[in-house]
């Protein structure tokens, strides 16, 4: 029998502060990429997604040198507005979606280098990973007879969760996980709250995502600091899609 994963923390334990002094995008130009350098430890990558930034690499496949990003135009998705289409709710009832039962697997599935446009390198991976250990990183999972076949990761503090990639293996899938995490953010109705996606693209655009300037989007993120932390714990007991078995 396979051991059931080790549930995340929650509260989410908070790890020693950066030894960095990361850009402020409020100050900053006209370019999405603010930065290069410092390190991927977990108090860096708080202190980033705090004030704006996000890491990924600007090298071949997302390798070194390390960017800090911040768009002048966010993708952004309000809580509650996800767009779920007559075709895509005929595939919900098909999986069985989990919340931090298969993190690392998620971000193997997202880090598949035969992906176009493959960013998410060892390093990356390793450094999520210790976030979802510390409570931060989180992962919705899409399962369908038992085979994981899609899901997404991200980073939730307090009222932002930071959408960071998302996978499938079967039609719909990934729309399931996005399903499933704007159902939990938006739980407690709070307005504040926000999901970011990096950046619009046509097809999230058809899952309802807009775009934000840099300055609306950080004025959100002030508001969204004042949320309380999700339960992800108590998230991940609440069952979802009753299409398939995942595993125990």
């Amino acid at each position: 029998m396979t051991s059931p994963p080790v549930r995340p923390p929650h509260p989410p334990t908070e790890p020693p502060p950066t030894r960095w002094r990361l850009p402020d995008p409020a100050g900053a130009g006209e370019d999405d990429l603010l930065a290069l350098g410092a390190d991927l430890e977990p108090g860096t990558m708080l202190a980033a997604y705090r004030g704006g930034l996000f890491p990924m690499g600007v090298g071949e496949g997302g390798g070194p040198p390390l960017g800090w990003w911040s768009p002048l135009r966010r993708g952004v998705l309000e809580p509650g507005s996800v767009r779920v289409s007559r075709s895509l709710r005929r595939s919900l009832p098909t999986f069985t979606t989990t919340v931090d039962r298969a993190f690392d697997a998620v971000v193997a599935g997202c880090a598949d280098p035969s992906r176009s446009g493959a960013w998410i390198t060892p390093a990356v991976a390793a450094a999520y990973g210790r976030l979802h250990r510390l409570g931060w990183a989180h992962s919705i999972e899409v399962w369908r007879a038992g085979e994981l076949v899609g899901g997404l990761y991200g980073l939730g503090v307090r009222g932002l969760f930071a959408g960071e990639s998302m996978f499938h293996r079967a039609t719909d899938a990934s729309k399931a996980a996005l399903v499933r995490l704007d159902g939990i953010v938006a739980g407690d109705g709070d307005p504040r709250r926000i999901i970011d996606v990096q950046w619009r693209t046509d097809h999230l655009a058809t899952l309802g995502v807009t775009e934000m300037a840099r300055t609306d989007y950080l004025l959100r993120l002030s508001a969204a600091a004042a949320c309380p932390e999700i339960d992800w714990r108590a998230a991940a007991d609440d069952a979802a899609g009753d299409g398939g078995t995942a595993p125990g």
